[in-house]
């Protein structure tokens, strides 16, 4: 009969950053073995548990033994199987020996096409196996493959060597309430396991597979599922927060969910006169370090009390409270004595310690690398209006704090240091923002530079790097980016496009290239880059909701500035809903690749040499509407442009309906061409709209 299996490995406690992995392998890995040899029914649902202690999955409607299948198994090909006189020959009575099926014989096998050839298949029952056998061959290939960190060697009670990732004291399998006779790293399988280490009284037997997670948190105070823990943490953690802000980063909640079975939320305090240091380092110093959860008022400023997570609850937590409370003073303390020490010198002092780091040995040290970011810092602000002084200044300070004692110690909080410091030393604050904002955005969906100076510089970071790594070779390849060269083209575009920067692309990697023109060897990679950028704009237009073709209509006219992109595609967009679209476009097409074929000078169309009624009213349908497309163009209505066209459909259609262009007289083919040049210019001017024809 079918029933739920359970599988559950107790062990020592697993390195936390692991276990999701770990959990998520261990589940998968037993129900892909089981899957593999048809154990499982097509509705089988596997859930899989993680704790500190244990790694365990629960597979609904499992099947006793694997049913018997009918196989059809290939012999031999027919010409090595018979001999010359039609018989079965040496090769083909070693097979079926082999095959431990001696006693068949040539009239009992099928003969069958295979390919170009003919061969011999024989037809069997295979019997089904029993679950134990099973289990057993999918435990050992899913133990085999866990994502193990590093292998813990440790000795068993019996004096054998066991390697795993922690030593493992339990082994439960249960098919319902039936234990499955399993072995593994030394252990027996059973229905005993263990509950919490500290809150549980003993032993607790499963009576049945489906009763696991209910027993596990009714006897043994253990949440078994990891993202119920989370979620239960998450829950105290609010609630103990009260009208106070919780900062929880996911990544902390997952952590913490790894380190305890039975989450209980205690609140702790720390000395006020630690509020006076930047709170973004006593914040990071908790989360990294304790794994303390920081509060901070509703207008987000840092409070003094912060929340644990414990794996013990008690009705007297003064003692956690009070030993959690010990434990981060120091920590306070070091990051208070940092910042303090870091103020005794301006940033600007510490540039000569620049030239110590090396940036890449091709590209020079940090110091050259500030310089060149300056330079070109200050030309993107001249081109901008902007401060080209500040811009400068920025950029040089930029990466100052990278050599202060509080970076050093916390390299997450480079950028963000220097903002400080530069305010401290008493630097304009835009000057001090771009410390910090010339990193942005640094994700997805993360803020862009607020201040003109951080725009300049952020810019200038991205482009230098680009250029910089590009011009030595090392642009990313496949999946590999070690540089971030994709998020730092991503970070260029998103300004341009979101601040509507009227800057050209050629002109801000001529301007990145400039510096590095001294350096000996230096290719200038700007068209490449270019392309680069490009590909990754396409990605951007289209998480924006743009179709490819609205995409390539715009981008096949290879802009070199996107401060009116979106408003182009937004206008592509309304123009291809249109009832008249379809048929524009499919004329604009056949327009381009007359156009190609045609050697025939450009200029406008003589209404003298025009012969046709079709001919003369597409001309004075383009003569009518080209002030009404020069004017919407002129004042940026890309959508009034396009739907002007629309107008012309009629006109359009009959022309090529009613006119042979390739007139044999060489006078009127060039007219009718030059008449569909103007056409074609008219029509193109916000995108190419052929790229809209299907």
């Amino acid at each position: 009969m079918n029933h739920t299996l359970l599988i559950e490995l107790l062990t020592e406690e697993l390195p936390p950053k692991a276990l999701a992995k770990l959990g998520a392998a261990f589940a998968a890995g037993i129900e892909a073995g089981l899957r593999s040899r048809d154990l499982l029914e097509a509705d089988s649902v596997a859930t899989g548990y993680a704790t500190p202690r244990r790694l365990a999955v629960s597979i609904t409607n499992v099947r006793a033994g694997s049913p018997d299948k009918s196989i059809r198994e290939k012999v031999l090909p027919v010409s090595v199987a018979l001999d010359k006189d039609g018989n079965a020959s040496a090769p083909l009575l070693k097979k079926l020996a082999a095959m431990g099926r001696p006693d068949l014989r040539v009239a009992d096998l099928e003969r069958a096409a295979d390919g170009k050839a003919e061969s011999f298949f024989t037809t069997y029952t295979a019997p089904g196996g029993a679950l134990a056998g099973g289990l057993q061959g999918a435990l050992d290939e899913t133990l085999g493959k866990l994502p193990i960190p590093k292998l813990m060697s440790y000795q068993r009670p019996d004096g054998a060597t066991v390697q795993f990732v922690r030593p493992a004291h339990k082994l439960v399998a249960l098919h319902g309430a039936a234990v499955v006779p399993l072995r593994a790293l030394g252990l027996a399988s059973a229905n005993v396991t263990l509950g919490h280490r500290f809150l549980a009284s003993g032993a607790i037997t499963l009576e049945h597979a489906d009763g696991y997670a209910a027993a596990l948190e009714q006897q043994g105070k253990v949440i078994a599922a990891p993202a119920a823990r989370k979620e239960k943490i998450r829950a105290a953690l609010l609630a103990a927060a009260g009208a106070d802000q919780v900062l929880m980063p996911e990544a902390l909640l997952d952590e913490v969910a790894a380190l305890v079975e039975w989450p209980v939320v205690y609140a702790c305090n720390f000395e006020d006169s630690f509020l006076a240091v930047p709170q973004e380092c006593l914040i990071l110093t908790m989360q990294t370090n304790q794994k303390y959860f920081a509060l901070t008022d509703a207008a987000g400023k840092l409070r003094s009390r912060f929340l644990i997570v414990s794996n013990i609850a008690t009705d007297e937590p003064r003692h956690i409270i009070g030993g959690n409370e010990r434990v981060v003073r120091p920590r306070l303390s070091d990051a208070k004595f940092f910042f303090e020490q870091d103020k005794k010198k301006t940033l600007a002092s510490r540039l000569p310690l620049l030239a110590n780091i090396v940036y890449h040995n091709k590209l020079g040290t940090q110091a050259e690398r500030g310089v060149r970011v300056a330079k070109l810092a200050g030309a993107i602000a001249a081109r901008l209006g902007y401060d080209v002084a500040l811009a400068e200044r920025g950029a040089l300070l930029a990466k100052a704090d990278l050599v202060t004692d509080m970076v050093g110690e916390f390299p997450e909080l480079q950028g963000i240091m220097g903002t400080y410091y530069a305010r401290h030393d008493g630097e304009h604050d835009e000057v001090a923002l771009a410390a910090s904002e010339h990193y942005h955005p640094r994700f997805a969906g993360d803020a862009l530079p607020s201040t003109p100076t951080g725009t300049a510089v952020a810019l200038a970071d991205k482009l230098e790097t680009l250029v910089g790594i590009w011009s030595i070779g090392l642009q990313p390849t496949g999946d590999k980016d070690p540089f971030a060269l994709r998020r730092h083209a991503l970070g260029v575009l998103r300004m341009m496009l979101e601040k509507r920067l009227p800057l050209a692309i050629s002109a801000l990697l001529q301007d990145a290239a400039a510096p590095f023109a001294g350096r000996a060897g230096f290719a200038d990679p700007g068209a490449a880059v270019t392309a680069f950028m490009l590909e990754r704009l396409r990605g951007i237009l289209r998480e924006r909701g743009f179709s490819p073709n609205e995409i390539e209509a715009v981008l096949a006219q290879n802009p070199d500035r996107l401060d009116d992109i979106v408003q182009r595609l937004d206008a592509v967009q309304a123009f291809a809903a249109l009832p008249e679209s379809a048929s524009l476009a499919a004329a604009n097409k056949r327009i381009t690749n007359i156009l190609k074929k045609s050697d025939a000078a450009s200029g406008e169309a003589s209404e003298a040499l025009l012969r046709e009624d079709a001919e003369r009213r597409l001309f004075a349908a383009i003569a009518r509407v080209r002030p009404q497309v020069d004017a919407a163009f002129a004042a940026g209505d890309f959508a009034g442009t396009l739907k002007t066209l629309a107008q012309m459909r009629d006109d359009v259609d009959g022309f090529f309906n009613d006119v042979m262009v390739n007139a044999d007289d060489v006078a009127l083919r060039n007219n009718r061409l030059a008449l569909l040049s103007s056409l074609h210019a008219m029509m193109n001017r916000v995108a190419d709209i052929s790229k809209l024809a299907v």
